[in-house]
């Protein structure tokens, strides 16, 4: 089943499906086989390695033909420069997260680039449109990675902004298949994100304690950490270390990332935090990004389909 909406028209792409950008973890090898398999596969630059982005970015270059775009996380990449490094790569799809979307879109659309914002409620999606940008990413409360405090879930959220806005949304947050890519789209939304699903995947590189243990989660098993502050909120899989973190706060919640390559790589999943989504719950079996995208577009028609005949 084809499926053409303003996403996958404005970013080139066969299935409306986009990759989270997650630190480390969103480079060549993963975000190659998310746009080899027909979806929008996007470089992290949250990790603040420029130099290390920029090379990911020239191998990407080598694994695919397809689109592909770069995420500038405003929280985490402070370098002045930023804009003018993305923009001299050549790449041509930005999200822009963690930040002021008045900040950098002006500069990047002025560059010729399609601009996407990720939006955490109404307000931030209503001031981003303000900025100009291209597209929203809307993302729910129950989605893994740095979350606004006061979240809102992702059935409430998306019909909200795409009330409110003229512009496409991107829904994220609780997207791991078919069935919920069609419940999206029903909000109103015109294409998905997913995160933790692609984390979880053969390409991805993290360590297979990390997929073991998403694969045994269940939907409780990820906590709410710092909604007090300082510091943003965020979602992370439940283990000793955060079920302490939930219990006690931090007074510094990104010092708590120090170990983040002995988690992500190693597997040591007590040496810091690992960002899951409460879709852990629903992910049973580490599968190939191609699989998971052919698989997720048959459900969404099938789901369709069966709703059309009246269920």
């Amino acid at each position: 089943m084809a499926v053409k909406t303003r996403v996958t028209e404005m970013l080139g792409i066969e299935k409306p499906i986009v990759q989270a950008a997650m630190g480390w973890i969103a480079r060549a090898q993963l975000s190659s086989a998310v746009s080899n398999a027909g979806g929008m596969g996007i470089i992290e630059t949250s990790s603040g390695e420029l130099d290390a982005v920029r090379d990911e970015i020239v191998r990407m270059r080598q694994l695919t033909d397809k689109p592909f775009g770069v995420n500038v996380a405003q929280a985490f990449v402070r370098d002045p420069d930023i804009v003018r490094f993305v923009i001299d790569q050549g790449v041509k799809f930005v999200t822009t997260s963690a930040g002021d979307p008045m900040k950098y879109t002006a500069m990047l659309k002025d560059a010729g680039l399609t601009v996407f914002h990720v939006v955490p409620n109404l307000a931030g999606a209503l001031r981003a449109v303000e900025a100009g940008v291209d597209g929203l990413i809307v993302e729910g409360g129950e989605g893994g990675g740095f979350k606004n405090p006061k979240d809102v879930s992702t059935m409430v959220l998306v019909p909200q902004v795409v009330e409110a806005v003229d512009v496409p949304v991107i829904a994220a947050g609780g997207i791991v298949d078919g069935r919920s890519m069609a419940a999206a789209f029903a909000l109103g939304a015109e294409g998905v994100l997913m995160g933790t699903r692609i984390l979880s995947s053969a390409e991805s590189p993290v360590h297979d304690n990390w997929k073991q243990a998403i694969i045994d989660a269940d939907a409780t098993d990820t906590v709410f950490l710092n909604r007090k502050g300082p510091g943003p909120a965020l979602r992370a899989l439940r283990t000793e270390r955060t079920s302490r973190l939930a219990a006690e706060g931090s007074p510094n919640i990104f010092g708590e990332f120090a170990d983040t390559r002995r988690v992500y790589f190693e597997g040591d999943l007590e040496a810091g935090i690992a960002l899951t989504g409460q879709v852990a719950g629903r992910i049973h079996e580490v599968k190939p990004v191609a699989q998971i995208l052919d698989e997720t577009m048959r459900d969404y028609a099938a789901t369709v389909s069966r709703m059309a005949g009246g269920l």
